[in-house]
Parts: structure tokens; C-alpha cells; sequence
């Protein structure tokens, strides 16, 4: 297991590599070039700087996280071909500089959405939290509004402000566009895209959608184990492969997480793994828990064993944490916890292993 954290990039992450490069059995990040625009082609040179950089501060980076897919790919508009002509220039870039997996996802305007981004647990900390009876009685202009509002000041990763700039057209757009208009549109994307990765030696790695049920109307299809067995069959490639995301998939108590990590795993469709758990409190009611399993519903040890037996060289990242200890930041992306999630993470991963070597 290949233990990373996610980072966003000097002048747009408070959490400097230094600090990360402590994290004990952290060996490497999930980086981005935080100021592009979904569509814009990332130069090869500004990969190449952020590559350079990390690797000064004596960390690896291999993978990206995230290359924005352009609306206009997800609604099969004619202006598609273009960004996916821009996109394949990208990944050849990133191939320059020795990037081996792109995480990226399909979901609808929205990324990841939560009612509230700092909900104070009884121990005083605050983490992610949402609560669908609230999404309800909301428009889409009124989530925008209120995650912008609680975000710390910082652009959250699937809210950029330009992704949003025209939501209420991008709205309109998609009430016409069905679930199996959608999937369509993904099978076009990813027909165009997966000879360039071949080529390249990049894997694709999809992230479900968090949550794992559809919003507003809008069509989600990528957010249960039948979904994720349609999307690798569209392309039969290991270049179309997945992130296997235990928090998105463990929004829905449904999806049986550990079962799923395994089953892709032993068909070799793992490029890479985000594990936090989830603690349920009613129907389409969770909050973002402390990693270890006794905090929350999900078996971590089962997702870790998962890993181990079908994917040990998997990069993993601890996702999402808590705010503890007096820390502020990025809402989901402090220091503190995100460091005690990927150490508890190495610590069940060494356990796995030994008790296996018996």
C-alpha cells in the first residue's frame, strides 16, 4: 500500500509538504494544479514544477487529483470533442512527469455535497455532515450559497467558483438528460480518452458519487456496485479503472464497501483507494466519522484486508478528517486528523500483513 496524502498546491493548501512529509508511512501525494479550470490543458511545464517540488520535499508524486471533466463531456454537447481533444493533451503532460493514475469523476455539477462542514461533535471537534431532509427544502443556488459561505475562505475541490458560474443554465440542461443519456456520454468520454492512456501508461481512476444516491434531479451514475461493474465494462481496459472510495460508497449503508473494494480489486480495476468511514444516523443521514471502525459503520479492517489480498501496491489516501485540537483550514482536509487516519490506516495494513505471513 502506497500511503499519499492529498494536497493542493503552494499558495492554495495552509498545510505545507514539510509537515506532510512527517506523517509517518506517508510516502507520497494526490496533487493538483489547483488554479486550472475544468477543460484548460494543464502545460507541461507547471506539471513538471509541481512534480519537482515534491519531490524536493522528499515525497513522490504519481498521482492527480483531480483533472475536471468540462460539463459540456457529461452532456454530450458538440463543444465535447473539443475539451476531450484538450484533456488527451493533459494526460500526455502528466506522462512527462511520471504520473501513473488520474482520479477524476462523472458526477453532474455538483462534486461532493454536505449540509454542514463543520457540525460540532460532542467532543468538541467538528467534521462533514449531511442530512438529506435538508437538501429538500433547499434549491441548488441556496447549497451553492451556504457551502461557499462555510468554506473557510478556500475553494473546495468540486466547487470552484467557474464550475458553478452558470448554474442555473447547467440546470436546465440536464433536466432533459436521462440516466442512460448520461452513461452514453461516459462511454463517449472515455472511448476518446483511454487510447491516449494506453499509450501514456496512465490509469483512470473514477470516484464515486458522495453522496451515493442522485440530487436535485440531476442523473448520478456512478454510486453502487452495479454501477462500477457498467463503467469498467464500458471500456475493457485497465487504463478505465476505479478509486475506490469507502466514505462515497458507505454514504449508502446498501452498498456492502468491503465486498465491493475486493471484487474490483481481484479484477484489477483499482488504481487507487480513498478510506474514511461514515457513521449512519437515519435515512440518507450520516456524519464523517474518525477512521478507526469503532467510531463508525463501516469494517475498516475488512476494507484494509480487501486491499491487501487483491492490491497491496495501491495508493490509498486517508481522505477526509475531522477538525481537532484547535486546527482550521480547508473543511474535510485538516492536518491533524487526516494524519491520524492515514497512521491508524499503515497500522492495519502492517497487521494484515503479518497476521497473513503466519
Amino acid at each position: 500500500m502506497k500511503m499519499t496524502f492529498r494536497w493542493y498546491g503552494s499558495g492554495f493548501d495552509p498545510i505545507p509538504l514539510q509537515y506532510i512529509r512527517q506523517i509517518p508511512e506517508v510516502t507520497g501525494i494526490m496533487g493538483v494544479l489547483s488554479d486550472k479550470a475544468a477543460g484548460e490543458v494543464w502545460q507541461s511545464e507547471e506539471v513538471g514544477a509541481l512534480v519537482s517540488e515534491v519531490r524536493a520535499a522528499g515525497l513522490e508524486c504519481e498521482v492527480i487529483e483531480s483533472v475536471n471533466v468540462h460539463e459540456d463531456i457529461k452532456m454530450g454537447l458538440p463543444t465535447r470533442d473539443e475539451y476531450i481533444r484538450s484533456y488527451c493533451t493533459t494526460l500526455e503532460n502528466l506522462a512527462e512527469h511520471g504520473i501513473k493514475v488520474v482520479v477524476y469523476n462523472f458526477m453532474p455539477v455538483f462534486d461532493w455535497l454536505r449540509t454542514e462542514l463543520a457540525h460540532v461533535n460532542e467532543d468538541g471537534s467538528t467534521c462533514l455532515y449531511y442530512d438529506h431532509a435538508e437538501v429538500e427544502g433547499m434549491t441548488p443556488r441556496e447549497i451553492v450559497e451556504r457551502t461557499a459561505r462555510d468554506s473557510a475562505g478556500l475553494t473546495l475541490p468540486g466547487w470552484e467558483p467557474e464550475r458553478l458560474s452558470h448554474l442555473d443554465e447547467v440546470m436546465a440542461r440536464y433536466a432533459d438528460i436521462s440516466h442512460a443519456q448520461m452513461r452514453d456520454n461516459y462511454r463517449y468520454f472515455l472511448e476518446a480518452v483511454v487510447p491516449t492512456c494506453e499509450k501514456a501508461g496512465i490509469r483512470m481512476a473514477v470516484h464515486p458519487d458522495d453522496p451515493a444516491w442522485d440530487l436535485f434531479g440531476l442523473p448520478r451514475i456512478c454510486n453502487t456496485r452495479d454501477d462500477l461493474d457498467a463503467i469498467v465494462r464500458m471500456v475493457d481496459s485497465e487504463a478505465n479503472s476505479l478509486c475506490v472510495c469507502s466514505g462515497s460508497l458507505g454514504s449508502n449503508p446498501d452498498n456492502d464497501v468491503p465486498a465491493i473494494f475486493r471484487e474490483f480489486g481481484e479484477r484489477g480495476r483499482i488504481a487507487a483507494a480513498h478510506v474514511r468511514n461514515v457513521k449512519y444516523l437515519g435515512d440518507k443521514h450520516f456524519q464523517e466519522a474518525p477512521h478507526p471502525s469503532s467510531t463508525g459503520d463501516l469494517d475498516m479492517a475488512a476494507i484494509i484486508e480487501a486491499l491487501y489480498d487483491t492490491c497491496p501496491e495501491v495508493y490509498v489516501r486517508p481522505d477526509h478528517g475531522r477538525m481537532i485540537w484547535g486546527e482550521s483550514g480547508r473543511p474535510g482536509y485538516p492536518l491533524y486528523d487526516r494524519a491520524l487516519g492515514a497512521t491508524y490506516l499503515s497500522g492495519l495494513f502492517e497487521a494484515t500483513a503479518r497476521l497473513k505471513s503466519r
